[in-house]
């Protein structure tokens, strides 16, 4: 029963992946989710008191995955220029997936204090590894230098998924080198 059960809640994660990358958290409902799934609507609210609770599922289970992804980027470079360039380039890479999608969507919508704590604290650690490298890159205020570099990914992020005119790969290879030469400002 317990491993039906664990298919269920990984079967009802996975629709709510596909749910918000397609339509954000708006298209993230208990009935989609039901639809989706095959379940009843009833058989949802077992798993899940509320979309809150699903999103912090999502978070807790995503959002580390993919900040690990962008961390194992960051330790195979070898200086400090190379870690930032990794930083950037490891996130836009992870664009299409639908599991960052997810992240973006959750990150961008109204959460509870809970979901919003877990997201801040995987986010922490990549900033934390960023901020190191900016230390390292000898900059004067590193954290501040971090939090406007992220804004940069984000920006690109955004620019990526609207399929803008350019090719992905020259959004990225824009956002490095603005990083780059923005950090040893």
């Amino acid at each position: 029963m317990a491993e039906h059960r664990s298919m269920q809640r990984a079967a009802l994660l996975d629709a709510a992946r596909s749910l918000l990358s397609e339509g954000g958290t708006e298209a993230l409902t208990f009935p989609a989710l039901a639809e989706r799934t095959g379940l009843a609507r009833s058989s949802v609210y077992e798993y899940f008191r509320s979309r809150a609770a699903v999103v912090e599922e999502l978070c807790e289970v995503d959002f580390p995955v993919w900040a690990a992804d962008v961390s194992a980027a960051m330790e195979r470079a070898d200086t400090a220029e190379a870690k930032v360039e990794a930083y950037v380039r490891q996130q836009l890479e992870l664009v299409g997936d639908r599991r960052h999608r997810a992240v973006v969507a959750i990150s961008a919508s109204e959460l509870d204090a809970g979901a919003r704590e877990k997201i801040r604290a995987a986010h922490g650690g990549l900033v934390a590894m960023i901020v190191e490298a900016l230390g390292e890159l000898g900059h004067e205020q590193p954290r501040l230098a971090a939090m406007l570099l992220q804004g940069v990914v984000d920006a690109a992020v955004r620019r990526i998924e609207l399929g803008a005119a350019e090719d992905p790969g020259a959004i990225a290879d824009a956002a490095v080198s603005m990083a780059l030469r923005g950090v040893r400002g």
